[in-house]
């Protein structure tokens, strides 16, 4: 099979001229046409070879074999309607079951982290019957109209805070409301949370979920603080809410000690609603909701059906199975938390040597880079984290984004075949840009 069949001017000039605009391609200047990959490596139509720091969707590697068998196998017997009865739907959701919580029991499966952040707000309302949603700041849920609602990271863009959405301060201890040197952050955070929940009820007006990544990627790869997670359920529960957790972006084990993001905040806590897409399918639509039996009934108490043509057809819940198959037998979560700690290690080494490295924080491949003007003030050099992310791929062909509400966080979510060599080449060309934009004074 042709790897390229165009060439790459005339991809762009067909893409610029066929495909919305505001659906903007990596590195927009200048694009890189990938035509393959495998693992961590991404190859353009000249077969050079980038190192993808970026495709957290991709987890267990590009075009992993055992992925890609599995889906071929049971594209090649059966791919229908999820309404027909067929075995891999239940297998999919016992093997998921057995990653969770015992009280997360009923699973709903979609075809995007939207459909599942979406129908997780549906689950939420019609269970407490109540409408109002508490988010963080600067969160994305999704890109459907009522998780641009709660994301405000897209609704500040667009038309504004809607009347029952309720934001909450981001749990941000290097540059938030309160810092490394508070005295309790979780505390102080979580109270935020009960605050609103108090002005919320003085409007006559009730909660029915507090909604939130369990690690905020949007928001700049934000750790929070141990115990706010829990903290925060006690009090959106007292009020008659659920605790909705995002976990498109940090499920499946990229934390390395936990399956779950959320797992980190305590064996005791565990949510009322989990929402996972993203890596889920290694790049095949799949994703899902898990939630209580006591919610799900109550979703099946308003008579009316839900049906989801496509989620947790035979083909997409093979590729399901087969991926935490991957998982497991590959050690990928010991993986992340090896590779992980040695490439924050290896970022903290370089950080006394530049004074522009603010912060270096994540868990397991789950990582943010934190560039700042100066130590003091924290102010964001967001010029600067994107000539390092453009001379990274101009000079040493190594694929990174940028995240966080002022774009100056350089962050790291590779496929979770990353290894101990890769992350050394990341820091060690990430050392040299920084000291020559240093000397330059650019």
């Amino acid at each position: 099979m042709a790897l390229e069949k165009l060439r790459k001017e005339e991809t762009l000039e067909m893409r610029k001229r066929l495909i919305g605009q505001s659906c903007r391609l990596f590195y927009s200047d200048d694009p890189v046409k990938i035509v393959r990959a495998r693992g961590q490596y991404l190859f353009d139509e000249n077969g050079t070879r980038y190192l993808d720091c970026i495709s957290n969707v991709h987890h267990v590697g590009h075009c992993h074999p055992s992925i890609t068998a599995a889906a071929a196998a049971q594209m090649d017997v059966l791919n229908t309607n999820s309404r027909f009865l067929h075995d891999n739907i239940v297998l999919y959701a016992a093997r998921l079951r057995a990653t969770l919580p015992e009280e997360l029991c009923v699973f709903y499966f979609v075809n995007s982290g939207s459909e599942a952040n979406d129908l997780a707000l549906r689950l939420a309302q019609q269970y407490t019957h109540n409408d109002d949603v508490i988010v963080l700041d600067h969160a994305y849920h999704g890109h459907l109209m009522s998780l641009i609602d709660i994301s405000p990271y897209k609704f500040r863009k667009l038309a504004g805070q809607k009347e029952w959405v309720h934001v909450a301060p981001l749990p941000d201890t290097y540059r938030g409301l309160y810092r490394e040197d508070h005295p309790d952050p979780c505390q102080a955070y979580a109270d935020t949370v009960q605050h609103l929940i108090e002005e919320v009820h003085s409007k006559g007006r009730k909660i029915s979920a507090f909604f939130a990544e369990s690690l905020p990627s949007v928001g700049g790869q934000i750790i929070l603080p141990e115990g706010y997670s829990a903290k925060v359920a006690e009090y959106v529960r007292a009020a008659g809410g659920v605790f909705v957790a995002d976990e498109v972006q940090t499920g499946f084990g990229r934390v390395g000690s936990h399956f779950w993001a959320f797992q980190l905040h305590g064996g005791g806590f565990c949510p009322d609603i989990v929402t996972m897409g993203k890596p889920m399918g290694n790049g095949h639509p799949l994703a899902c909701v898990a939630t209580t039996l006591e919610v799900a009934e109550a979703f099946t108490a308003n008579g009316v059906e839900y049906f989801n043509t496509f989620g947790g057809n035979p083909v997409s819940c093979a590729i399901g199975l087969a991926l935490l198959d991957v998982i497991e037998k590959e050690d990928l979560r010991g993986n992340a938390t090896r590779v992980g700690a040695h490439l924050k290690d290896l970022l903290k080494k370089i950080q006394p040597r530049h004074q522009i490295i603010g912060d270096v924080r994540g868990v397991g491949l789950f990582v943010g880079l934190e560039l700042v003007k100066d130590l003091q003030h924290k102010t964001p050099a967001t010029e600067a984290a994107a000539r390092v992310v453009k001379r990274l791929k101009e000079e040493d062909n190594i694929c990174v984004s940028t995240d966080g509400p002022w774009e100056n966080v350089v962050k790291f979510k590779p496929p979770m075949c990353f290894s101990m060599e890769d992350a050394e080449l990341v820091v060690q060309c990430i050392d040299r840009i920084l000291t020559d934009m240093e000397a330059s004074h650019c």
